[in-house]
């Protein structure tokens, strides 16, 4: 006789156990627990929240073409306030452990690229023009139609190049690998550490960090990656006090004078929908507001499909459910992050740690909302975390993510060689866009040359051609005179 479990798998009429936020989540649906939800959601903040540190650090680093900086307090509250509301709603709309937050990349566009030509609220107009421009590609249907536009090898791809992509910033953020200053002098463009090997306690704090982290994996002990990230960030804090640590990066593991800090507001609203047209000129408005739209549609279909697939949600068709709110949900987020003047928000590929950690619904969300929340308010307690001690989950989450390399067919060179490119690309380029966009341009001339042209879906001989644009951007710009 089949258990309970078994019965409701086998009948799609069977209603689902548990009480109304387990129904309405659908937790035991997906297998999952409210502990795995909230481990995982406590799993994805620690992993993500380097954000309110480094986004204000960006954003308050450019200046605009009057010469002003935003003020770096209110960039903290605006990054904080915008993650914890769209992650909140990412969770209750699109019931995916999907984190939101503002989109690295997209940040140092608007304020090195977009910024200096015109004023902070008019860059931050064409960050609400992108996002809304995304949510009606949603509404016509076109950006869920490319997504299922894709060959599930090439998702598949995706998933997996994001594996390595995320483990890579793992090793650079925790200080294992590193830039040589002077690459160009040298055929190395990366070392091992600092000075081509391992020097200072925050990079032992990391390797301690992966051992404990792929011990308890192997294990299956449950809360891994959640118990390697608080306990490394104890061993921070002491090594911290007890050594003269020069320098952990961007987050210091001290124990901070005050837990309270008073968030200000003051950016929010600050945004003009139309002022770039007349500072900078409609041409380059358009050209900006087109490199914003293709970074940030293909960085988070990538994130959505990648995160989707490794939680096991996706169908038989490679689709992710409730795609069409996830996306627009998505698209919301460039058009929240614009009007606090906190930058494009977008999904983040850090969820993956939430995921490694068991969540699988958009109930991890409200955790890691809410810390985002209490970030506003308590930002020096919940930013002691070092990313020396978060960093080994995204190598941990980088692993498992690889072993869907198995699904792909690398006897098949037409998919084999787009899926070999995708993945390759997105971590030697440091970016999911350009990843996807070598693999969607590699398969469609492979499948060109071998006389099956046909087969190939006319949506992405479109989004081809626009990422041949996207690549050629330089000379397509002096071609029309922009620079």
């Amino acid at each position: 006789m089949p258990d309970g479990q078994q019965v409701a798998e086998q009948s799609n009429t069977a209603p689902p156990e548990g009480n109304a936020v387990d129904r309405f989540f659908r937790i035991s649906e997906r297998g999952s627990t409210f502990g795995r939800e909230i481990r995982g959601g406590f799993a994805t903040f620690f992993t993500m929240a380097y954000i309110l540190v480094l986004n204000p650090i960006i954003l308050g680093s450019g200046k605009d073409k009057f010469g002003h900086h935003l003020d770096a307090g209110q960039l903290v509250t605006a990054t904080a306030l915008v993650a914890c509301v769209m992650t909140v709603i990412m969770g209750v709309g699109g019931n995916l452990p999907l984190a939101i937050a503002a989109g690295l990349g997209l940040n140092a566009v608007v304020a090195f690229q977009i910024a200096p030509l015109m004023s902070w609220p008019d860059a931050m107009g064409l960050v609400v023009i992108e996002g809304v421009l995304i949510c009606v590609l949603v509404v016509t249907g076109l950006r869920e139609a490319i997504m299922n536009a894709i060959p599930q090898q090439l998702k598949q791809a995706i998933g997996v190049g994001i594996g390595l992509f995320i483990a890579f910033i793992g090793f650079v953020d925790a200080g294992f690998v590193s830039r040589i200053p002077d690459a160009a002098d040298t055929t190395v463009p990366v070392q091992l550490g600092a000075v081509g090997r391992l020097t200072g306690w925050p990079v032992l704090v990391f390797c301690l960090g992966v051992l404990l982290t792929i011990a308890l994996l192997a294990r299956k002990v449950k809360g891994a990656i959640l118990i390697s990230i608080v306990t490394m960030t104890v061993v921070a804090v002491v090594i911290d006090s007890a050594a003269d640590i020069k320098s952990w990066g961007l987050t210091t593991p001290k124990v901070p004078d005050t837990i309270v800090a008073t968030p200000d507001f003051g950016l929010l609203g600050h945004f003009s929908l139309f002022g770039a047209f007349g500072k900078a000129g409609a041409l380059t408005v358009v050209l900006l507001v087109f490199t914003l739209i293709l970074s940030d549609f293909f960085d988070a279909m990538g994130t959505i499909v990648g995160i989707s697939a490794e939680a096991g949600l996706l169908d038989e068709n490679g689709t992710v459910p409730g795609i069409g709110r996830v996306l627009f949900i998505d698209g919301a987020a460039a058009v929240a992050g614009g009007v606090a003047s906190g930058s494009s928000n977008t999904a983040y590929i850090e969820s993956a740690a939430g995921v490694g950690e068991g969540a699988r619904t958009g109930f991890a969300n409200l955790i890691t909302g809410g810390l985002f929340g209490l970030a506003l308010f308590l930002t020096p307690l919940l930013t002691i975390v070092p990313l020396q001690a978060a960093a080994p989950a995204l190598i941990a989450v980088g692993f498992l993510m690889m072993t869907h390399v198995k699904h792909i067919d690398w006897d098949r060179y037409e998919i084999a060689v787009p899926a070999f490119l995708t993945i390759a690309a997105m971590p030697f380029t440091y970016s999911i866009t350009d990843g996807i966009g070598a693999g969607f341009l590699s398969y469609v001339v492979v499948k060109t040359v071998l006389g099956k042209a046909k087969e190939v879906n006319w949506l992405l001989w479109g989004v081809s051609a626009l990422f041949l644009v996207y690549f050629a951007i330089d000379p397509v710009e002096q071609l029309l005179g922009v620079r």
